[in-house]
């Protein structure tokens, strides 16, 4: 079936709200396409409460009739034996995890605060982005929005926390936070994700100056394009680069950003792009179609993606097609820059677009993707302000390849390793992924990230993104954002 690009929607005692398909999820996408009816779905029963007994109720009815793999859900779990319906939920899909194909995707989150966070494109936090060296256990930011508390307290990329305290007097050091409860340590130091919730933060700037002040979180526009690398021109010994940095899928304005950064490269006669998309975890599809359409205007009615749900509900499979969308460019190269932190929408558009182009053509740069080919549905409880994210369909490209689950890496002929550089800005030539991006572009050597299907997801320079135990609504969608 072939429908129009929109959410799958229907007002019930239990609402599918929406295909999901970044870092985590999505909702109904104002992309201004037509609005065509999807099959309405039958609901779970309608919830009297609560609690949790009822929520786990909710999660076993949700999984057993809409969840992806139906023959990969454990059939012996007793609710009863878990205190929360998060660890229900893992030990539901937890026969799909052991086949490598659910890597903790499902969750419940709070509905009001992913449509507000979707809707107005802003949360509460000091605004800025953490990673943690694996090896030396040393927190660092790896991007700071320049709307956040944090920036202006003089945060920014490479910059690492050093000690964190409610007073000068209660100042713990990050060291002794890893080695006493490990990330987990560091992200109860920072404190709870609310405007108000203040701190006091010892931390070293790029250039060595150790800075000690409080900074207050307050709520922040999380900038899908920052204003100051979101979208740059690109110089490479006189050939004219584009190059687009986005940081999320999830916020509806993305669209709007990325088409006014395409009019520019377009005026500029750009012909060759890069576009990273290192830690962006995912978010709408809507946005991740609408970017295809902007490097496919030369593919208008061809196939973007394909979107396959279980056999049960194959009615909504759908195919996506490109759209003619305004300040589209028809890019003769692209480059995608990766690390483990792109996921799901982020690898949709880069295994949808490497179908169209020579292996000489299209690259991944970085390291290995996160390897999640497959999308959420939202689900709601309304008289809890409770969302389900489950698992309900998988994307393949037009020549149907999908099934990355080990990262998007050995699907690519051409890929180029390199380094995260966090002492160097985003958006700078010299930084190592950019660079090595310049160089595929402009036919020079690189190492490849590696080979085989076997490959691992490998973390960025032996780094991972700081996350809580249990994410925000936006850190679901931004992993590492407080």
């Amino acid at each position: 079936m072939q429908i129009g690009r929109t959410a799958l929607s229907a007002t019930l005692a239990l609402a599918l709200v929406a295909c999901g398909g970044g870092g985590g999820s999505s909702a109904p996408p104002t992309s201004g396409n037509p609005v065509v009816p999807a099959p309405t779905p039958t609901p779970p029963p309608t919830v009297a409460g609560c609690s949790i007994s009822e929520q786990q109720q909710v999660a076993f009815d949700i999984i057993d009739e809409w969840y992806l793999f139906p023959d990969l859900i454990a059939q012996d779990v007793d609710p009863a034996d878990f205190t929360t319906t998060q660890g229900y939920i893992d030990a539901l899909t937890a026969p799909a995890r052991e086949a490598n194909k659910d890597d903790f995707f499902n969750f419940v989150t709070v509905a009001s605060e992913e449509d507000a966070l979707i809707q107005s494109g802003s949360t509460a936090g000091f605004g800025i982005r953490l990673s943690y060296d694996t090896v030396n256990n040393r927190v660092f930011l790896v991007e700071a929005y320049e709307a956040g508390s944090g920036f202006g307290a003089g945060m920014d990329r490479g910059t690492e926390l050093l000690a964190i305290g409610t007073s000068s007097a209660s100042l713990e050091t990050v060291s002794s936070l890893m080695a006493s409860g490990g990330p987990q340590a560091v992200v109860d130091a920072l404190g709870p994700t609310t405007a108000g919730t203040a701190r006091i933060i010892r931390f070293a700037q790029v250039d060595g100056a150790v800075v000690e002040t409080n900074i207050t979180k307050t709520e922040f526009s999380l900038d899908p394009l920052s204003d100051r690398y979101g979208a740059l021109t690109l110089d490479d010994g006189g050939k004219q680069v584009g190059y687009i940095n986005l940081r999320t899928f999830i916020v509806e304005d993305a669209s709007d950003q990325l088409s006014a950064a395409f009019g520019q490269f377009g005026s500029q006669g750009i012909d060759e792009v890069i576009i990273d998309l290192r830690y962006n975890g995912g978010g709408l599809v809507s946005v991740a179609e609408d970017l295809g359409d902007l490097l496919g205007r030369d593919r208008v009615g061809q196939v973007f993606s394909e979107t396959v749900w279980r056999p049960s509900k194959s009615d909504r499979n759908r195919t996506a097609l490109f759209e003619s969308a305004s300040n589209s460019l028809a890019p003769a190269k692209i480059a995608f820059i990766t690390t483990s932190g792109s996921a799901s929408a982020s690898e949709l558009v880069a295994n949808s677009m490497r179908a169209y182009f020579a292996d000489t053509d299209i690259a991944l740069i970085g390291s290995n993707t996160s390897g999640k080919p497959v999308g959420q549905s939202g689900f709601d409880v309304e008289s809890c302000d409770l969302r389900f994210r489950i698992v309900t369909f998988k994307t393949d490209n037009a020549n149907s390849e999908g099934e990355y689950f080990d990262g998007l890496a050995p699907f690519f002929a051409t890929t180029c390793r390199a380094s995260d550089d966090i002492t160097t800005p985003l958006g700078d030539p010299s930084e190592a992924s950019i660079a090595a991006a310049l160089d595929f572009l402009g036919g020079r050597t690189c190492t490849p990230i590696s080979g085989g299907t076997g490959l691992t997801v490998q973390s960025a320079g032996g780094r991972e993104m700081l996350q809580p135990e249990q994410p925000s609504a936006a850190q679901h969608e931004i992993p590492g954002l407080f």
